[in-house]
């Protein structure tokens, strides 16, 4: 029951809230929102005391007959590939209600409502082992992401938020015609049945290309890479976190869960389309974040090339590159989410994301400062980061594969220095020149826990990486093998 609660239990408090709060009650919103997100968080950790890191199988299985007609299946689990991500969800809603905790102030209870039913919805997406109930999932991460972007982001909120969803929604509507195909194959819509069916090379390339479109526009890949900057720059803080924390990778999930293991040799096949694609991303997207003048655009930006190193990992067949990719994800979402709150401070204070607006910020805020370097840090690489061990490993897989991939797959180590220290430079060093930036005040209690757990997770991961890959390598090994081996 232990996945059951972390499903139903958010969206249960989201119900609450959103029943039961009120304008003119955001006190009671508020705490009984993070309470929500808190105990949220303490029901996923039984997954991490009592998984067995010695077993590649399904572990906390549920499995209830839904629709009996069609042998549809409440089915859960979780192993190696999945298990972090449920935590890691639950986590980062409690930063989310936190970080909207003062700035929010209009619909707190539906915005806050919105994160905790997200929440439950997300973690569904990484237990679900029935077909029909992941594609339910997935396509309901949608709505509560759909609202939050269009009634609490920008200026062209409106805008964001139909990019987001038609592009998203266009891509998983391939993805339901695969499952559909899938089950009339296998007269079931359970996930581990389809990882053993028999299938041909023809039907394992269209199968493939079906779950490629809907999961690279999640990651999202370059070219179908252009709806994430608009929906950063539009959405708050709150959406920016879960964004990047969460949601891409519901995407980069999909490839493990399906496009691997169900089309093996059709991966073998276009592997080599999915690492150019993937190249791309990490060197010119590194080169667009470069010229970047607004500062959620660039992290933006460096989230799409992070996320190359992702799919490159996937599909270069070794278990070190694999289980690098999936360090990345973990590690992506501390940073992705510190940098993202990071601006969101300034920008609670100042009322811009451009960068000129900025400079000479650890005059005033040398708290903040000091946290702005460290996640800059992180997000380019540093040893002892966290961001550190999953693009190293990742690269040591590229060579190991391919040393010409290795190299190139290298090159946005630099580029990722580059963006990320000029972007210090300019908003955290250098003297003051702008009055509004003399009369900034230093984070509060508030941020500054926020941000001080988000570090201590970051160097942690860095530091000692083992238990987050002790949990995955059994899976990974596991996966590589059913990989290896032909379906024709």
């Amino acid at each position: 029951m232990v996945l059951s609660f972390a499903i139903w239990l958010p969206i249960f408090f989201g119900l609450v809230v959103l029943a039961f709060g009120s304008d003119r009650s955001p006190g009671f919103v508020r705490w009984m929102s993070l309470f929500g997100a808190v105990v949220s968080f303490l029901v996923t950790l039984p997954l991490i005391s009592g998984f067995d890191t010695s077993s590649a199988g399904l572990q906390f299985v549920e499995k209830v007959l839904w629709i009996d007609r069609f042998n549809i299946q409440y089915f859960l689990g979780v192993d190696g590939l999945s298990m972090w991500f449920i935590p890691l969800t639950a986590f980062i809603t409690i930063i989310v209600v936190l970080a909207g905790w003062e700035v929010i102030t209009d619909r707190v209870a539906q915005y806050m409502a919105a994160f905790l039913i997200l929440s439950g919805l997300m973690v569904g997406v990484f237990s679900a082992l029935d077909g029909l109930l992941f594609y339910v999932f997935f396509e309901a991460t949608l709505i509560p992401m759909y609202i939050i972007i269009g009634v609490w982001g920008g200026a062209n909120r409106v805008y964001a938020a139909f990019k987001f969803f038609l592009y998203t929604l266009l891509g998983s509507l391939l993805m339901l015609v695969a499952l559909l195909y899938l089950y009339n194959l296998t007269g079931s819509f359970e996930i581990p049945q389809w990882h053993q069916a028999k299938i041909g090379m023809e039907a394992q390339v269209l199968l493939f290309i079906a779950f490629f479109m809907a999961f690279a526009v999640k990651v999202p890949m370059w070219p179908v890479h252009t709806w994430l900057p608009d929906a950063h720059v539009e959405a708050p803080t709150g959406g920016s976190i879960v964004l990047a924390a969460i949601m891409l990778k519901l995407g980069a999930y999909g490839f493990l869960r399906f496009s691997l293991p169900i089309a093996p040799d059709a991966s073998h096949l276009l592997s080599g389309v999915v690492i150019a694609l993937s190249l791309i991303a990490v060197i010119y997207i590194g080169l667009v974040a470069l010229v970047q003048a607004d500062m959620k655009k660039l992290v933006a930006y460096s989230s799409i090339a992070h996320m190359g190193f992702v799919t490159l990992g996937f599909f270069i067949f070794n278990d070190i590159g694999v289980e690098g990719a999936i360090v990345q994800m973990i590690s992506h979402g501390f940073i992705s989410g510190a940098m993202f709150f990071s601006i969101g401070v300034l920008y609670d204070r100042v009322h811009s994301r451009r960068i000129a607006d900025y400079g000479g910020v650890v005059n005033t805020m040398p708290k903040f400062a000091a946290f702005s370097v460290l996640f800059a840090m992180a997000n380019c690489g540093l040893p002892a980061t966290s961001g550190f061990v999953g693009e190293f490993m990742v690269i040591l897989g590229a060579v190991k594969f391919n040393f010409w991939i290795g190299l190139l797959a290298a090159t946005a180590l630099i580029l990722g220095a580059a963006y990320s220290l000029w972007l210090v430079k300019r908003v955290v060093f250098g003297p003051v020149v702008h009055k509004h930036v003399a009369e900034l005040l230093d984070i509060n209690r508030r941020e500054f826990a926020i941000l001080a757990l988000l570090a201590a997770l970051t160097i942690f991961m860095g530091v000692y990486p083992k238990p987050f890959t002790d949990v995955m390598h059994a899976s990974v090994v596991n996966l590589l093998t059913h990989v290896a081996q032909s379906k024709l």
